[in-house]
């Protein structure tokens, strides 16, 4: 443990991490391939480890709609929840069965190459109603401009957008996709999650936080650690990811106050 983070009181809350196993399917147009577990046992040593109390499993594009583990560690696990990845025609009975096992949310990422769905069409406006009626929210991980498209559509349901609304957006803060949402932000739908920061200019980040914070308020803020770091394994531990957390997030009342947010939001 650094100096720097020994005397420091940690998140209550990881919100954003995936787990997995080397036997579980991949889509084909996976961009990795892990050859390792990180089991869900290894997650909760992490969090035990490094004093935190919750986490949230997101799901991982990397294995689309195979959500069977993430939902069989819902059941062992009562300090977790997750998003999973669902086709728009899911019923809503079957939505209804996933939020009492402690799913959130429904994770929504593409290539940035690829054109988003039909916003106005019936099955997605039903999808978005279904999940609303059963308390879920929107996750997007996309690029800006498809964020600029997406956001103004989800009207009535939450939604929460990765990785500062960054990692794949052009423009940085002054681009379309950041800008719509600091939009949905004012409009009180819409939360970030402050994670990821390992696949952002490291320079930078302390300026995207102060941004987010200006403008949303921590409460409009999560903070997930992205463990285990998949891409990225070699160079990013979960520490480092907590001691960028104490950086670019100095006060400790915005610290708990995103802990209390991520916490209402998932658990509450």
């Amino acid at each position: 443990m650094s100096e720097v983070s020994a005397a420091i009181e940690p998140p209550v809350i990881d919100a954003h991490a995936h787990v997995f196993t080397s036997a579980m399917p991949l889509v084909p147009t996976a961009w990795t391939k892990p050859d390792y577990d990180y089991a869900v046992e290894s997650y909760v040593a992490d969090l035990d480890a490094h004093g935190i109390s919750f986490g949230v499993i997101t799901a991982a594009s990397l294995y689309g709609t195979y959500n069977a583990y993430t939902l069989g560690v819902l059941d062992r696990f009562p300090r977790l929840r997750a998003t999973v990845m669902l086709d728009i025609d899911t019923g809503r009975s079957e939505i209804a069965d996933l939020a009492r096992r402690g799913v959130r949310g429904v994770r929504f990422q593409i290539s940035p190459r690829d054109p988003l769905p039909d916003l106005t069409e019936f099955r997605f406006r039903r999808f978005l109603k279904r999940l609303a009626d059963a308390g879920m929210h929107m996750e997007l991980n996309l690029a800006g401009h498809q964020l600029a498209e997406m956001l103004p559509a989800l009207d009535g349901i939450d939604v929460v957008v990765d990785h500062f609304g960054l990692l794949r957006s052009e423009g940085e803060m002054e681009g379309v996709g950041f800008r719509a949402m600091l939009k949905a932000i004012e409009q009180g739908r819409c939360h970030v999650k402050i994670s990821a920061g390992f696949r952002l200019p490291p320079d930078r980040l302390s300026v995207y936080a102060a941004r987010l914070l200006q403008v949303a308020g921590p409460e409009h803020l999560f903070w997930g650690s992205d463990a285990p770091f998949v891409g990225a394994e070699d160079r990013v531990t979960y520490r480092d990811t907590l001691d960028t957390l104490y950086r670019i997030v100095p006060d400790a009342a915005d610290r708990r106050a995103m802990s209390d947010a991520a916490l209402r939001f998932y658990f509450f």
